[in-house]
């Protein structure tokens, strides 16, 4: 028998019940990875380092999730290029993800350093320059951490080795997304929609910093964090923190 529209749950219904499927299957299956990654965090943090966050197209908005966040890490940089972000030119921003050498000039201007964590956020896995990023970071000292989808990744694969993201990482946290990302098929229609993505990306983010905060606090050591701009004694804190980081973190 034929299901038809009628018989399903609305197709909103259905995007945030696979998305909680995802999210449960990040808990479910990438534990190990996130706890790995969260223990990476904090040894940089009490190391006196920082973790660098870089993603492109849509992936730069878990760059941007982590950094200057109300209770979110203080010792983070985001790599915001703003040629590889959509608003800059979304075509143009997807043929320089793409392109070999970029990758050179935008570490050029990060403040690596041994011993430092670079998170590399890349739903397919297999752009040049998130794969040439990660093994700069890593010739300098870095540990890697890599979001990606493994479906995603396993089933496109880049055209060589030298980009595939996962071959670099130290930490491959999969973020159990679909082929392609979109997740909902709706009748009529004949390709998906509704990625999820952005929005297991941003819980993993966070599940990192919130178990490298407790592993911290844990070992006794000091933690720095922003606090919301909108509550009581919020800007004190924030302005503290940005003239602490702003010599080393450029965005701020």
């Amino acid at each position: 028998m034929t299901t038809t529209r009628q018989s399903l749950p609305s197709a909103g219904r259905r995007y945030l019940a696979g998305a909680i499927d995802v999210l449960e299957q990040v808990a479910t299956h990438q534990w190990r990875e996130i706890r790995s990654g969260a223990e990476s965090v904090a040894d940089t943090i009490a190391g006196g380092g920082l973790v660098h966050v870089f993603g492109t197209g849509h992936s730069h908005m878990l760059a941007e999730e982590m950094f200057y966040r109300a209770g979110g890490l203080a010792a983070v940089n985001p790599i915001l290029i703003e040629s590889l972000m959509l608003h800059a030119g979304a075509e143009e921003s997807t043929r320089l993800e793409r392109s070999s050498g970029m990758a050179t000039s935008i570490f050029s201007d990060v403040p690596m350093k041994k011993g430092d964590t670079m998170i590399i956020a890349s739903n397919s896995g297999g752009n040049a320059v998130g794969g040439e990023m990660a093994r700069l970071a890593a010739d300098a000292g870095a540990t890697i951490i890599a979001i990606i989808s493994t479906r995603h990744a396993e089933a496109s694969g880049p055209k060589d080795d030298t980009s595939r993201l996962a071959l670099v990482a130290d930490v491959v946290i999969d973020n159990h997304g679909a082929v392609g990302d979109a997740s909902i098929t709706i009748e009529g229609l004949d390709r998906m929609v509704a990625p999820t993505s952005t929005v297991a990306g941003a819980a993993i983010i966070n599940a990192i910093v919130a178990e490298a905060v407790e592993i911290l606090i844990d070992r006794g050591d000091t933690v720095e964090f922003f606090s919301s701009s909108n509550v009581d004694g919020g800007d004190a804190v924030n302005t503290a923190l940005v003239a602490r980081y702003s010599k080393v973190v450029k965005a701020l």
